[in-house]
């Protein structure tokens, strides 16, 4: 009897320790910690995942002048090898290409980008083709834009596009570096300077949005260049291209971080700005 005594009080002091033992782990935040972590985890492999387009800030907050930059280059640079944007200050054109960023500044010189530099608006990838294929005739920015069609099976998910080729001429432009306070896009662009490049051999960095996208990014084709010598691009407003390879990137995810400047939080991104757009990107 008394060992059954001894037995049953043994047994309870390790249930009483295994109970309290799991109360002051919730208590402590250890199970949630655990939870929490395993949440971690998981977000971290999805945001890590090459399947995903990455954006700072809204093409409507660009429209409306929010033009200081809040993200460096060696922070954008952990999202993406592949990507287009601008500066803080709106000072010229971004292109990033195989984890190197450029900067094409109103003279339509390619500069290097240090990483310590802001970027009031960027949408960048890690570049992976789904779809390759090759341009074996003359075609001019229209119809490549048909013939980038065909390659995408889907009108509702995003899309990565490079082209590697020769052209007989690229018609680019940049936008000078502004001032406070500053002016809408649409007044920046009025007296944009323009560069034509003739036979030339470079790359086509962009993208094809779907329309949802309006007030958030680019509709459509966004597309910049950069010469095969890393010197000289822009803003692709025409070109003709004889040859080249096409990649084409299918890409499912989306995320975009905001400003926290009072700046971009006291914008009206209500309007309608389509037509704005339309102009600014021409």
């Amino acid at each position: 009897m008394r060992k059954n005594i001894i037995i049953f009080a043994i047994c309870l002091s390790v249930i009483f320790t295994l109970v309290t033992g799991c109360i002051d782990e919730a208590e402590s935040g250890g199970i949630s910690e655990n939870v929490t972590g395993q949440q971690a985890e998981s977000a971290l492999t999805l945001y890590s995942s090459n399947d995903i387009l990455y954006q700072v800030s809204t093409i409507n907050a660009l429209l409306e002048g929010v033009y200081d930059g809040e993200t460096d280059y060696e922070s954008l640079k952990q999202h993406g090898d592949f990507g287009i944007g601008t500066f803080s200050g709106l000072d010229g054109e971004m292109i990033e290409l195989d984890g190197i960023v450029y900067q094409i500044k109103d003279d339509g010189i390619a500069y290097p980008v240090n990483d310590s530099m802001t970027t009031p608006f960027a949408a960048v990838t890690f570049f992976d083709a789904d779809t390759e294929d090759l341009i074996t005739e003359p075609m001019n920015r229209s119809q490549t834009e048909d013939y980038l069609a065909a390659l995408m099976p889907n009108r509702n998910i995003m899309y990565a596009i490079k082209i590697n080729g020769t052209f007989d001429y690229v018609r680019t432009r940049s936008v000078p570096k502004q001032e406070k306070p500053y002016p809408k896009l649409v007044e920046v662009t009025k007296d944009q300077p323009t560069f034509e490049l003739e036979q030339v051999n470079g790359v086509i960095v962009g993208y094809w949005l779907p329309s949802y996208v309006e007030g958030i990014n680019v509709p459509g084709y966004h597309l910049h260049f950069i010469t095969e010598d890393r010197t000289a691009g822009g803003h692709v407003l025409e070109f003709g291209i004889t040859e080249g390879t096409v990649g084409i990137d299918n890409t499912h995810r989306f995320f975009m971080e905001l400003p926290k400047s009072n700046e971009f939080l006291d914008s009206d991104l209500t309007k309608d700005t389509g037509s704005e757009l339309e102009q600014v990107e021409k």
